[in-house]
């Protein structure tokens, strides 16, 4: 059957699919738009399952807060080149998927999936670019957080963001500072009271490892691994590192400057070239 033009420029503004690919959609379901549209998500979803195995080492990270800064989310969107991540396509996508999960606000990365966009799910939406683009994309991490107040950044080269949240509100430059710090020096945890016990365990593990290989006496390992430990939790705990805006005081003594009753409560950072 003949295929207007017009009508392969309608399923294209439904679909967002390329005019070849609208076109041979319709050819196939006959005209039947519905079926057309159906066959379009089929072909999304067969790439993505070529594509399953491929690494999704590019991509656009955001960081977003809702108007009084009390609820912000963090999440991904990757694909596989530097190419198709600079494609204002997938950063409308992206962005998209920023808004809709500060929306809804879902509780983990299988509601995020299921979080509507339009007629498509968060999940569909990304396959469907999936099949559009030729390339993986792929929504490898998404965090939300909810306190009295949260800060937000987003790295220049957009690959690299954070969010942390404060026990009471603080001015925006504040909150600005302590969400750079987390950015470029990537601690593990807010201080050295609820650093992961497996973070801490696999330390002390290197530690004992080395100092023995040192020669140290036996009695001294746990000794001088403890000392290895505290200085570590110096430079990967937030609140005991240095705080790089200043160069001479820690993050905690920065904090306690501003307002003694204010805490750094979580942070969630992510970088796709970590």
């Amino acid at each position: 059957m003949e295929i207007k033009a017009a009508d392969v420029a309608k399923l294209r503004k439904m679909t967002g699919a390329g005019m070849m690919d609208c076109k041979g959609a319709l050819i196939e379901a006959n005209g039947d738009f519905d079926k057309a549209k159906d066959i379009i998500r089929e072909k999304g979803k067969l790439v993505a399952a070529k594509r399953a195995d491929r690494d999704t080492t590019e991509g656009s990270v955001i960081a977003k807060a809702n108007e009084n800064n009390t609820k912000a989310i963090l999440v991904c969107l990757g694909c596989e080149t530097d190419f198709v991540a600079k494609n204002a396509e997938f950063q409308d996508l992206a962005n998209n998927i920023a808004d809709a999960a500060l929306a809804a606000f879902p509780a983990d990365m299988d509601a995020l999936n299921k979080v509507k966009m339009g007629d498509l799910t968060i999940e569909e939406a990304v396959t469907q670019q999936t099949g559009k683009s030729g390339e993986k994309h792929a929504i490898p991490v998404y965090n939300n957080l909810e306190a009295p107040y949260i800060a937000t950044y987003i790295h220049t080269n957009g690959k690299l963001a954070t969010i942390v949240g404060f026990s009471k509100e603080i001015s925006n430059e504040v909150g600005r500072d302590i969400a750079m710090q987390i950015t470029a020096m990537n601690p593990v945890s807010v201080n050295r009271d609820n650093c992961p016990k497996e973070v801490i365990e696999k330390e002390l593990e290197i530690y004992r490892i080395q100092i023995r290989e040192e020669g140290k006496p036996e009695n001294m390992v746990e000794q001088i691994a403890q000392g290895k430990l505290n200085k570590f939790f110096k430079e990967s705990t937030l609140e005991d590192q240095i705080f790089v805006k200043d160069g001479k005081i820690t993050v905690a003594e920065y904090l306690k400057s501003v307002d003694p009753q204010v805490k750094v409560t979580a942070f969630y950072r992510f970088s796709l070239n970590d």
